[in-house]
């Protein structure tokens, strides 16, 4: 089992409809990776559907413990009732993302009233559902947090290393070439030792694999 931090979001931005007493709910996920980026959404919607009463939202960054895709560090979350009921619209947006799951994600819900004062449970119903046919209908994606690691071998050797690397499951995310090869490998720090052993191995050990940092990963 992996030991990396994972994170969850989505792989597009998806949209659905519900309709309650004749008051539309659009909800809008998007996956975004900073809090310019999640409030840019929220702005779109605004304009885009100008014409609505309340443009609610929320949005999750980050991953406890561990940074998020965009660099920063632990979990950050905010919504927003938009003139609707305190906590009538935001904390139930908020509380469906939480509730998947999901981070580096926000979800902005446009509503049309309908002529219907819905109350504050219809509300809260109201919001929550719509965003949860948004969750049914988008396509999840996994990252993990893995170690950057380099390592120079000659270049007439590259592809030989590479085969045996991908062949034994290590992720090879690129080569450099100069008077020798620099392949930037994707390892699991719990694998790390195991990685450094796999290219003492096929290098004859020459090899000096070297971490330089760490990055997200797209794992399914």
């Amino acid at each position: 089992m992996s030991g990396a931090p994972e994170l969850l979001s989505l792989a597009a931005p998806v949209e659905a409809e519900i309709e309650v007493k004749r008051s539309r709910f659009l909800a809008r996920l998007e996956p975004v990776l900073d809090e310019t980026s999640a409030r840019a959404v929220v702005d779109s919607a605004r304009k885009r559907h100008w014409d609505a009463r309340h443009h609610c939202s929320a949005f999750v960054l980050g991953v406890e413990g561990a940074p998020g895709r965009a660099g920063e560090s632990g979990v950050i979350q905010r919504s927003s009732d938009d003139g609707e009921p305190a906590g009538t619209a935001g904390a139930p947006i908020l509380e469906v993302l939480t509730g998947r799951g999901l981070t580096d994600v926000v979800a902005v819900v446009t509503r049309w009233f309908g002529g219907t004062l819905l109350g504050t449970g219809g509300l809260i119903r109201a919001y929550g559902d719509a965003v949860r046919e948004a969750c049914e209908a988008a396509r999840p994606v996994r990252y993990r947090l893995l170690d950057r690691v380099e390592v120079d071998v000659p270049a007439a050797d590259v592809g030989r290393v590479e085969n045996e690397l991908r062949s034994r499951g290590v992720s090879v995310a690129g080569t450099d070439y100069g008077v020798l090869a620099t392949l930037h490998l994707d390892v699991d720090p719990t694998a790390l030792a195991e990685v450094r052993a796999l290219l003492a191995q096929v290098t004859g050990g020459v090899a000096n694999p070297r971490r330089v940092g760490a990055s997200w990963s797209r794992v399914g």
